[in-house]
């Protein structure tokens, strides 16, 4: 048996009226979607557990199936692994974004989280920068991907209130300054890093081009090394982590699964499908198991542009399940779950803790549609299930030994 699941990051949202009162998953053309949901089980699921932020760590972590409360310690520890970032036990590691600030009269207002989604050859260049700029030794910045990047405290304090920058679109900063017992030596830091890159000419060609420019860094998700235990040794699989994103590929290595990087994988619109795909078909040779994670549907919402998180909804359907599924129909018998980790929607541009849907296949034929025959793969679909899953983390487990039964798990 083969299992596979196929993730559209932050795909969930909320009726819109411009689309006449549908969700972008229900107004987006799915036709490989919409065929396998009639021949499995649609279900909703609870990734976000009460007490924790709504963002694709927590949520991911619930896919994966570890208890957040039990395993989760930050995002940033989690795309260290990914990143080959070694942490010492007292090292406090910080997500890093690269973003946009922009002056209007006497505020300051985050103009973009993504730095106008900066190549990660012209990141590395200021990321390199600030190692040299920032003359202090118990601080150091590891490059990533595009605008996602890493900074590590050595024997630091991560004791301090920290905002997503996604989450404060458009806003003013004022009132997400850092707070706590760490805050003002995060606030030295992130001063120090304003000047050097405002002056820096990749950042003045930027500009000059009519380019956002990285002129600051943005620190958040901070945590210390966690550990989780393997998918070997909780359900004797191997397999792959598909992904462009440190924080996912992270997750994968902590379970013990290979994260090989993909070229052209950008975590976008842009991002290379086919090369996801084929990866994930490889690394079904030679193990059972993969969990292929598109990140563009999350990246439209934060952005608020509804044509593009349909089409990263529909380029999800088209590049990655059809593709998938029909390959995988002639491997044997396989397991199939399709699903968001959490709702991004258009109308907030960040995330929600809201439930989500799931759409559970199998192809010898485990998973029924409930009473009243099949369901649309939507929010509402979902929302008429009997299927509902209240900790998410139990999908996985129920998932893989083929128990989804009508129901409250919880």
């Amino acid at each position: 048996m083969k299992y596979v699941v196929l993730v559209g990051d932050g795909m969930a949202d909320e009726a819109l009226e411009d689309l006449g009162g549908k969700t972008p998953l229900e107004f987006a053309k799915t036709p490989n979607i919409d065929a396998i949901a009639k021949k499995g089980l649609v279900g909703e699921i609870r990734t976000v557990p009460e007490g924790f932020p709504p963002g694709s760590d927590v949520a991911n972590l619930s896919l994966m199936g570890y208890d957040p409360g039990r395993y989760y310690t930050g995002r940033a520890p989690l795309e260290a692994v990914s990143m080959g970032v070694a942490l010492a036990g007292d090292d406090v590691a910080f997500r890093c974004n690269l973003v946009t600030l922009e002056v209007l009269g006497q505020a300051i207002f985050m103009r973009d989280f993504t730095a106008g989604h900066i190549s990660s050859e012209d990141a590395e260049v200021l990321i390199s920068g600030l190692n040299e700029h920032i003359s202090d030794e118990a601080v150091r910045f590891y490059p990533g991907v595009s605008y996602r990047h890493l900074m590590v405290w050595k024997a630091g304090n991560g004791d301090a209130t920290l905002t997503p920058p996604h989450d404060i679109l458009d806003q003013s900063i004022a009132n997400y300054i850092p707070k706590g017992p760490a805050s003002q030596q995060i606030l030295q830091w992130t001063t120090t890093a304003q000047i050097f890159l405002k002056a820096h000419p990749l950042n003045q060609k930027r500009m000059l081009e009519g380019i956002n420019p990285a002129n600051s860094i943005w620190l958040w998700g901070q945590g210390k090394k966690p550990a989780v235990p393997t998918y070997k040794s909780r359900y004797n699989l191997t397999g792959r982590v598909i992904s462009a994103v440190d924080l996912v590929k992270g997750m994968g290595i902590l379970a013990g699964l290979e994260a090989p990087e993909i070229a052209g994988a950008t975590g976008y619109l842009d991002t290379n499908y086919a090369g996801k795909v084929a990866a994930a078909l490889e690394g079904l040779q030679a193990g059972d198991f993969v969990f292929v994670h598109i990140e563009a549907p999350d990246e439209a919402g934060h952005s608020g542009v509804v044509r593009d998180k349909i089409q990263a909804i529909e380029d999800f359907d088209r590049h990655v399940v059809g593709p998938m599924f029909q390959a995988l129909s002639g491997l044997g018998p396989f397991r199939l779950l399709i699903l968001p980790d959490h709702p991004t929607p258009l109308s907030l541009r960040t995330h929600t803790r809201n439930p989500v849907p799931f759409l559970a296949y199998d192809s010898e034929g485990a998973f029924q549609a409930t009473a009243g025959g099949p369901l649309p793969f939507s929010e509402n679909g979902a929302k008429d299930s009997s299927v509902k899953i209240i900790k998410g983390h139990l999908l996985m487990d129920r998932w893989l030994n083929g128990n989804l039964e009508p129901g409250v798990i919880q």
